[in-house]
């Protein structure tokens, strides 16, 4: 697991574009105000039953599925702290750059190509073999472990986050909706295209 703490520099550009583009495509969905992303919305759940922020409760969900990867063999890398520290920085960023979206029809395109901007993202990071953030990581590591497609796989535990954080009381929307069911695809879609054209990790000594 070394290799995932040493990149090369192909690799470091990689994972620092896709975790940008991660972070562009979440601040888009924002922006379209049809729903926030599942997570966020477990988020603001959990932060309603107590005294935790949604950024707090951000966090401590985001150890409790890093603890899950132990059972899968997961294992972390340079990739996942760089995805606690770009995608927030790229969502703030994206956010104070984009105007105000009054059309339906724009937020909308918001939405889609936001969805759409998070798979690619993810497929860069994710080949790029840096270690993936939390929800990426429980997603690869199912798949490794039962061989479940990452599609099927993405999708199920995005759907299990917004029920639960609509259990909890968080704001869902029909974008929450359209995020969960999607974007296990676009990711899937995002990793099939990327990956034969990933750059190779460091060559062993």
């Amino acid at each position: 697991m070394r290799a995932r703490w040493r990149p090369t520099p192909w690799q470091l550009v990689q994972v620092l574009a896709g975790l940008w583009l991660f972070g562009t495509g979440e601040a888009l969905v924002v922006a379209s105000k049809l729903g926030n992303s599942p997570w966020t919305v477990l988020a603001e759940g959990v932060s309603k039953h107590t005294p935790l922020s949604i950024g707090a409760a951000t966090f401590c969900i985001s150890v409790i599925v890093l603890l899950c990867w132990i059972p899968l063999r997961e294992w972390p890398g340079l990739g996942t702290v760089l995805n606690a520290i770009v995608i927030g920085v790229a969502i703030d960023t994206t956010l104070a750059l984009l105007p105000h979206l009054d059309s339906h029809g724009v937020r909308w395109a918001a939405l889609l190509g936001g969805i759409a901007v998070v798979g690619l993202g993810s497929g860069l990071y994710l080949t790029a073999a840096l270690g993936p953030g939390p929800r990426d990581g429980l997603m690869t590591g199912l798949h490794g472990r039962f061989g479940w497609p990452l599609a099927g796989v993405r999708t199920g535990i995005e759907l299990t986050a917004v029920t639960l954080g609509f259990l909890l009381g968080g704001t869902v929307g029909i974008g929450s909706v359209l995020f969960a069911l999607l974007i296990g695809h676009a990711v899937s879609f995002g990793v099939k295209r990327v990956g034969p054209y990933a750059a190779p990790a460091r060559a062993q000594a």
